[in-house]
């Protein structure tokens, strides 16, 4: 996949938003805006997104250093890509809602082979099932989020695309 410069450039400045938008909300556990920006970037910007995510998960390994969670980064918010750009056409205001809620709640299950391969199947369902309180969390703060701010960002990426020609 080759991406022209202006691609890139707009691919790095949609990383630095999400990377900015994580860490300013950050202070509230599971409630956190990359979901919901993932899934406008797939939307909009398929071919950038897998770059944007790695992007994504670099920095987040800089500022929070290497330990078992960037295994599960390197597969989740591409599980997420995947299931946006299968959905896609049929993609509407609530379905979004409702692939952040299910995502969300997901979320720590789909974590859980890391911690598997690690200490076997004791560990990962434990480790699954004393998460299950932020994975309630995280499947809320998803679902206001993008029942909030997904109408209007995609109005805003929308515009971005037929002005800006991207």
């Amino acid at each position: 996949m080759k991406l022209k410069t202006r691609e890139l450039v707009l691919a790095a400045m949609l990383s630095a938003l999400l990377i900015a938008a994580k860490q300013a909300m950050s202070f509230i556990p599971n409630f956190e805006p990359v979901t919901l920006l993932l899934i406008l970037y797939t939307l909009h910007f398929p071919r950038m997104t897998p770059l944007i995510i790695y992007v994504f998960v670099a920095v987040q390994v800089l500022l929070y250093g290497f330990n078992v969670w960037v295994h599960m980064y390197l597969y989740i918010w591409i599980i997420l890509y995947a299931v946006v750009r299968l959905l896609a056409r049929w993609g509407s205001y609530l379905l979004w809602i409702i692939v952040a809620t299910v995502y969300g709640m997901l979320f720590g299950l789909l974590c859980s082979p890391v911690y598997l391969f690690i200490g076997g199947w004791s560990m990962a369902v434990s480790w699954f099932i004393s998460g299950i309180p932020y994975d309630i969390m995280h499947g809320v703060g998803n679902a206001i989020m993008v029942a909030v701010l997904f109408i209007p960002l995609d109005k805003l990426f929308t515009r971005l695309k037929t002005t800006k020609g991207y």
